[in-house]
């Protein structure tokens, strides 16, 4: 399938690594110009790297800093020459006990999960709507449905950001002008964060990181972890030129894990 959206920009966020770079992956496939950013500098060379060499026809730049803060959402608005798309994804705050949490700690999972992409929606979406075509994407958590209890920073922040979409998204403002917002709602990927959560899990109830990633990965009804590259490809279709007619929509990928039938 053509996708229609050959020669168009994306800023894609938090994108050197996992969910974001297969997301960047995808799109380059389409033959979509990517800015990819990310906090590590090599990580993201490397990156660009090889979506240059998966599709030598796009531009590819990238633009180094951490888009939380003003200065790295600066930066990476100013390598792309006009964001036609717009990923919004971030690390997610660390798991824990909400009575170890203070100030500082919820100010920076907002920054972060909520506020950031906030900012780069507000910079981005009125452009978008003059020129007729915008896709923003939000790569939240499965956690938006049914919130873990040890990830209550993610699930606090990520319902925010949710509950902003919503509204938005549905303006004739936007949505009338061919402007789309919105978010995918991964469950347990292969990727360094949940490996990362599991074995931080494992260490707390005392269970060897293995025994603890094969119990979690049974307990999904597929009986696996997604594939980074099967959320790229929804990601891809979502910005696609065929998806004018789906807006504030929290599309959810999980495996089945989630019980509700809405």
């Amino acid at each position: 399938m053509d996708l229609g959206i050959d020669g168009k920009w994306a800023l894609v966020c938090a994108a050197s690594k996992g969910l974001g770079r297969s997301c960047a992956a995808a799109l380059v496939r389409e033959g979509v110009n990517v800015v990819i950013t990310a906090r590590g500098v090599e990580a993201l060379r490397a990156t660009a790297a090889e979506l240059r060499a998966a599709n030598p026809a796009v531009q590819v730049r990238t633009a180094a800093g951490d888009i939380a803060t003003e200065a790295g959402r600066a930066a990476a608005l100013e390598a792309c020459p006009q964001v036609d798309i717009l990923v919004n994804n971030a690390g997610g705050p660390p798991a824990g006990d909400f009575r170890d949490w203070n100030r500082t700690t919820w100010i920076a999972a907002l920054e972060a999960n909520m506020l950031a992409p906030i900012e780069l929606i507000k910079a981005t979406v009125d452009a978008m709507a003059e020129r007729g075509f915008g896709r923003i994407v939000n790569i939240t958590s499965a956690a938006v449905k049914m919130p873990y209890d040890a990830l209550g920073l993610s699930n606090g922040a990520r319902a925010g950001l949710t509950g902003f979409v919503a509204g938005l998204a549905r303006q004739p403002r936007l949505a009338a002008r061919n402007v789309t917002i919105n978010n995918l709602l991964p469950g347990p990927f292969d990727t360094e964060r949940l490996r990362s959560n599991v074995a931080a899990g494992a260490q707390r109830g005392g269970q060897s990181f293995e025994a603890a990633w094969a119990a979690r990965m049974q307990a999904n009804p597929t009986r696996r972890y997604g594939r980074p590259d099967e959320l790229g490809a929804l990601c891809a279709f979502v910005c696609s030129a065929h998806a004018g007619y789906m807006t504030g929509q929290n599309l959810l990928l999980d495996g089945g894990s989630y019980p509700g039938t809405l």
